[in-house]
């Protein structure tokens, strides 16, 4: 028995989320179904993390373990062949024996991008939250900045059992920008060790109000501290948020080398941006 590592990435908009539900299209469910067709193996394929309908990926992990002989080129060659376009396999990697995509996980990355232009950009729509306005990104900043740390982050999420801790690490938060389209992007991101139901969409649905005025720094904290999501602002829209990155202690995966080409000569290169290196 072999555990084989893959690194997805996917457009989630068509996607009812990642988790395999009845009869409904998932990223898991869809990822079954191509392992199937290329191995004739029933397998089931466990995701480090779970994302809602309309929320993307290009540093998603998941896990199958498999009897197949097919060597890692043939898997990932394989597997994107039997794949919507929506959904890709960016690497395979083989993986110790007890790998775990969820479990072994130590660190998990988001970005939500946001566009303040006057007018939307179309090419955009399923990946950037759109807001025509000013936002005070210094403010926005120093807010975001309260919740690195571990924190209960009960304000930020949905109703739980009572036995589930919502204590949470923020390792990093960062506020900044991007281009895309030849447009200026306003870029929320963060790291954690891991994420409750919603939570980074609620954390940027709450960081707007800050950045609109209509809350303060000092409010956003009391936010945090008041572990009621009553106070906390509206859940953002899904479509501006990707999971970025799922990180690793090193040495659990092998991940398949790509070769680059640059000035004419074949580069070899380990990737690393998804494997955490202490």
């Amino acid at each position: 028995m072999r555990t084989i590592a893959l690194l997805l990435a996917y457009d989630g908009t068509d996607f009812a989320g990642s988790q395999w539900q009845t009869d409904i299209r998932t990223v898991q469910s869809a990822l079954e179904s191509a392992w199937e067709a290329l191995t004739q193996e029933r397998r089931r394929i466990v995701l480090a993390g779970r994302t809602d309908a309309g929320v993307h990926a290009n540093g998603q992990v998941a896990h199958v373990q498999t009897t197949t002989r097919h060597n890692l080129q043939t898997i990932w060659r394989g597997l994107n062949a039997h794949l919507p376009v929506d959904l890709a396999i960016q690497n395979v990697g083989e993986a110790v024996p007890d790998f775990h995509a969820r479990f072994s996980a130590i660190q998990r990355e988001y970005r939500y991008l946001i566009d303040c232009a006057a007018a939307p950009l179309p090419q955009l729509r399923h990946q950037v939250l759109h807001y025509a306005g000013t936002l005070d990104v210094a403010a926005m900043t120093v807010a975001l900045k309260l919740l690195e740390g571990t924190h209960d982050f009960a304000a930020f999420t949905t109703a739980t059992p009572a036995q589930r801790s919502t204590v949470r690490t923020m390792y990093w938060t960062r506020v900044g920008e991007y281009e895309w389209f030849e447009r200026r992007l306003l870029a929320i991101e963060v790291a954690a060790n891991a994420f409750l139901q919603h939570m980074v969409r609620m954390i940027v649905g709450t960081l707007l109000l800050v950045g609109r005025g209509r809350m303060t720094v000092d409010q956003f904290g009391e936010v945090l501290a008041s572990r009621d999501r009553r106070l906390a602002g509206p859940t953002a829209p899904a479509h501006g948020l990707t999971l970025t990155a799922v990180r690793y202690p090193p040495g659990l995966i092998r991940w398949v080398e790509s070769l680059k080409r640059q000035n004419g000569t074949t580069k070899v290169e380990q990737p690393s941006s998804y494997v955490h290196e202490e």
